[in-house]
């Protein structure tokens, strides 16, 4: 296939030092095949800088983010190109020979490439140590050396891991390389196949063996636990096993293999835990590597399950470690919706209720905004559990703690899965909507207080809360929805303003606590100075923010950054968050100051996958929902993070962001703390402190007996009157804790509404530190 022009000119300015130009043009006019026809000439570009290593620069960067193609000469050509120089040049990229095979859609010309596989096996079997086991056995496919490789990637490993050496001997080298596609990755490779998982789920004789070595390490664990193997605190299975393993979990995931639960739980939990009291436990890379499995293909059975070997684990620093790889599975678990609200009954009622007879008194398990277990003596609540329960049915009294547990954690992997679901818009049929939410005992109460829309005909929506009946439904519409009548959360974004203002308030009214922001959530269109820059934002930008705060906020949110620090290009930053299924991506740049304390925010830009390459857009191209969602927790970071919401800010003296601190500590509100004005404009009129209050565009202004206050509604800083005087206050009492607040997320309303209080009975203050100042 002939190279296009733009090909040809990075092509020249590679390989001609005669030619000149400006090889930092738009990727995009680069085609598949004119990346893979490219990169072997790239791979042979040497120097230290010059047009011709700009321009491989350019090819490289375009191969990360895009899907390359290889005709047979391609993929011949860049064999020799990784073999050309060894071995004075040490270093060679097998992953991207193995990347080749797989994109080669007329399949690798297998004697062109038999001499390069061997020059290659021969290099890496040589240097001792083989990084990448399974790109080596893929081009050892080519070379005639299956026996030289696998003796030498089976050394020191355990039969788990050789089994899979021994399958992979039987496949011809395209087979081979579809695995190390899934597994083995390097710097310079493109992103993986779309379809690699999907192509290994359809080989039969793989998705057995993933089985077989799954129930070969469950009797291992049950094993150790029983006293027949002894126990070797975190030797109960060696790194290659451990991979194997994680492999094989991800498969049948990725299936979601009806034997998979039972076994994933009790394999979770035989590895979190010792079979003696010690502190340890068999294999905390297993525990570890079917947390990440469960990451890239979540269920609700596995969430549950790794939430009860949290449970159970003695090691102090494993509880920390799997809540943060939790809540990324749950995140992600919102993107597979054909699992995702999979939830057993464990034998509520309808509305959340369980009561259970024990002895001569009864157990009632009852969900509302939490999940609680009261005991009770006819009509009359016990203060605890009596002690004839303890003594009499201390098994009975264990299984329903148990069960409480367990309830409370299927809700919170249902909420942070619809929460996490908001920018994908995901629609499920009514019938299936109403048997696995609306009217599951457990997932209803959840359900009920969310607001979800339904497609009743072509265009025509309408909206409910989760608890309306069939009939109430029918009385809206004028009749039944179909079963196959499309229902997705409401989102603001997608509403009107009257729609939205009549939900706030109905949610306000009827003291419905939501289990996250919805009603109330903040919305951010496109504005037209966006439309102007076209395919970058810079409304976040410019913020000083505390930097390990902000990174701490990133994994929090399921956003992926390297930490910066002050080494070469470590400063500058770049965020990335994967939405609506792994169909956008958006970038959130910063870069950190060179003490690493704090970082400078900057552009916001947006990715959409189209065939699995990421292609710039802009930003009115973004649907609504996915622009919104985004830009909701770049605007979450700076409001957390900005050094605008550190009260003792003012009193550090640094010149150089005093200004900023004060004119992002009282300056213009963002979406997020709009929407808190208007939470406030509906709660504080039902407060003790209403007649002290009143609500201007940025603060919230009190009343005290001493003095009058302004709360910004962003920052929550103080300013006194007269005079505009700081008043530094760290943290508040929560005087509010009485007032009903719609939603369960938003600290910064909870700690303006604890200031106001305080300081509308200021005379009633007795800290030293706040009474000086206010007092002058």
């Amino acid at each position: 296939m002939p190279l296009s022009p733009s090909a040809l000119t990075l092509r020249a300015l590679m390989t001609d030092p005669a030619t000149t130009g400006d090889p930092w043009f738009e990727q995009s006019y680069l085609t598949a095949s004119d990346l893979g026809a490219l990169l072997p000439y790239a791979y042979r570009t040497t120097g230290s800088g010059g047009t011709s290593m700009s321009a491989r620069f350019v090819v490289e960067d375009a191969v990360k983010e895009r899907q390359p193609s290889f005709t047979p000469e391609a993929c011949a050509d860049l064999f020799l190109a990784l073999v050309d120089g060894l071995p004075q040049r040490k270093w060679s990229d097998l992953p991207l020979a193995t990347a080749a095979l797989v994109r080669c859609p007329d399949g690798p010309p297998r004697a062109d490439l038999a001499e390069p596989a061997r020059a290659l096996v021969r290099f890496h079997l040589a240097a001792g140590r083989v990084e990448h086991p399974h790109a080596l056995l893929a081009v050892a496919g080519l070379s005639g050396l299956d026996e030289e490789a696998a003796a030498a990637l089976k050394d020191g490993l355990g039969p788990i891991a050789t089994g899979e050496i021994d399958l992979l001997l039987g496949w011809e080298a395209e087979r081979r390389a579809l695995l190390a596609e899934v597994v083995e990755r390097s710097y310079g490779c493109p992103p993986p196949l779309p379809d690699a998982w999907e192509r290994l789920a359809a080989i039969p004789e793989y998705a057995a063996f993933a089985r077989s070595v799954l129930e070969a390490a469950d009797a291992r664990v049950a094993a150790i636990h029983a006293g027949e193997i002894p126990y070797r605190a975190d030797r109960a299975f060696d790194d290659g096993e451990k991979n194997m393993l994680g492999r094989a979990v991800r498969l049948a995931l990725r299936q979601d293999e009806p034997w998979l639960p039972d076994l994933f739980d009790r394999l979770v939990r035989g590895v979190a835990v010792a079979p003696t009291a010690a502190r340890t436990l068999p294999s905390q890379g297993l525990l570890y590597e079917m947390a990440r499995a469960a990451e890239e293909f979540p269920t609700p059975e596995a969430i549950g399950a790794l939430r009860a070997a949290r449970e159970v684990t003695r090691h102090a620093g494993v509880p920390k470690q799997l809540d943060r790889i939790l809540k990324r599975i749950e995140h992600a678990l919102a993107d597979r919706a054909e699992v995702a609200f999979r939830m057993p009954g464990l034998g509520f009622e309808p509305g959340g209720r369980l009561r259970v007879p024990v002895g001569g008194h009864a157990a009632v398990i009852s969900i509302g905004d939490d999940v609680e277990l009261t005991w009770w003596q006819g009509d009359k609540r016990l203060k605890s559990v009596p002690s004839a329960a303890r003594r009499d049915h201390a098994d009975e009294v264990k299984r329903l703690r148990d069960l409480t547990g367990r309830a409370r954690r299927q809700l919170t992997t249902l909420i942070r899965a619809l929460g996490g679901g908001f920018p994908s818009g995901i629609a499920h049929p009514y019938a299936a909507w109403r048997e696995r939410l609306a009217d599951h005992p457990i997932a209803g109460t959840v359900a009920r207080r969310l607001i979800w829309e339904i497609e009743v005909s072509p265009g025509r929506r309408v909206s409910v809360l989760g608890g309306a009946s069939d009939a109430d439904i029918a009385g809206i519409i004028g009749v039944a929805p179909p079963p196959d009548a499309p229902v997705r959360l409401w989102h603001p974004a997608r509403a009107s303003l009257d729609d939205v203002r009549a939900w706030r308030e109905r949610v306000s009214e009827e003291r419905i606590r939501q289990p996250f922001k919805q009603a109330f959530r903040e919305i951010y269109p496109v504005t037209p100075a966006e439309e102007r820059t076209g395919v970058y934002s810079n409304r976040f930008a410019a913020h000083v923010v505390d930097y390990r705060k902000l990174y701490a906020l990133f994994k929090q949110r399921g956003w992926a950054a390297d930490m910066l620090g002050p080494w070469d290009g470590g400063r500058h930053g770049e965020a990335r968050r994967m939405l609506a299924g792994g169909r956008w991506r958006a970038s959130f740049f910063h870069e950190a100051d060179d003490s690493g304390e704090h970082a400078t925010t900057d552009q916001i830009r947006f990715n959409r996958n189209e065939g699995g390459e990421w292609r710039e857009v802009a930003l009115t191209e973004v649907p609504p929902l996915v622009f919104s969602e985004a830009m909701r927790d770049v605007d979450l970071f700076i409001a957390v993070t900005s050094i605008a919401t550190d009260p003792g800010w003012a009193d550090r003296g640094d010149g150089r962001r005093d200004d900023y601190w004060h004119t992002a500590a009282f300056g213009p509100l963002p979406p997020s703390a709009e929407v808190r004005r208007d939470a406030l404009a509906r709660l504080l009129p039902r407060s003790a402190i209403a007649e002290r209050c009143a609500l201007t565009d940025r603060y919230l202004t009190v009343r005290g007996d001493l003095r009058s206050y302004r709360i910004h509604l962003g920052s929550a800083n103080i300013l006194m009157d007269p005079g505009d005087v700081y008043l530094c206050i760290v943290s508040a009492p929560d005087a509010a804790g009485d007032v009903f607040l719609p939603f369960e997320e938003d600290g910064r309303l909870g700690l303006i509404l604890s200031k106001a209080f305080l300081l509308a009975r200021d005379s009633e203050i007795e800290d030293e530190s706040i009474l000086r100042q206010i007092k002058g």
